[in-house]
C-alpha cells in the first residue's frame, strides 16, 4: 500500500537552541511558580527546602536541596500521592532533573485530577 506524502505527519525537528529545558538548572522556580499559581499551600524551611500540599491534601511535593537523606539517595524532588481509592505512590526526581521537567510532570498530574 502506498501512502500519499500529504497524508503523512510532518517531521518536527527542534532547533538545538530550543532545548534549554533539557538542562538542569538546580532551582525550583518553574515548579514553585506553578504550585503557587495553582493555590497550593507552600512552606519553606530554614534549610532552603520547600514542601507544597495540594488544596485537597492528597498530593505533597518536596524540593529537598538541603536534605541529607534525599541527597544520599540522589534525589532532590519528591512527589507523594495519596489517592482516595487506591494505594499511595511516590515519584522521585534526581538532582540533574530540570525543574521544567518536574513542572511538566506536576501539570500533567493535576490535569487528570
Amino acid at each position: 500500500m502506498n501512502t500519499s506524502p500529504t497524508l503523512l505527519p510532518a517531521k518536527v525537528r527542534p532547533v538545538v537552541e530550543d532545548r534549554r529545558w533539557l538542562y538542569s538548572d538546580y532551582c525550583a522556580g518553574p515548579a514553585l511558580d506553578l504550585l503557587d499559581a495553582l493555590g497550593w499551600a507552600i512552606v519553606d524551611t530554614p534549610e532552603a527546602n520547600f514542601h507544597a500540599t495540594s488544596p485537597d491534601g492528597r498530593v505533597r511535593i518536596g524540593w529537598l536541596p538541603e536534605d541529607p537523606a534525599a541527597w544520599k539517595r540522589g534525589i532532590v524532588w519528591q512527589v507523594r500521592v495519596q489517592p482516595t481509592e487506591d494505594e499511595p505512590w511516590v515519584q522521585e526526581f534526581g538532582i540533574h532533573t530540570p525543574s521544567d521537567t518536574v513542572a511538566g510532570f506536576i501539570a500533567a498530574l493535576v490535569a487528570h485530577a
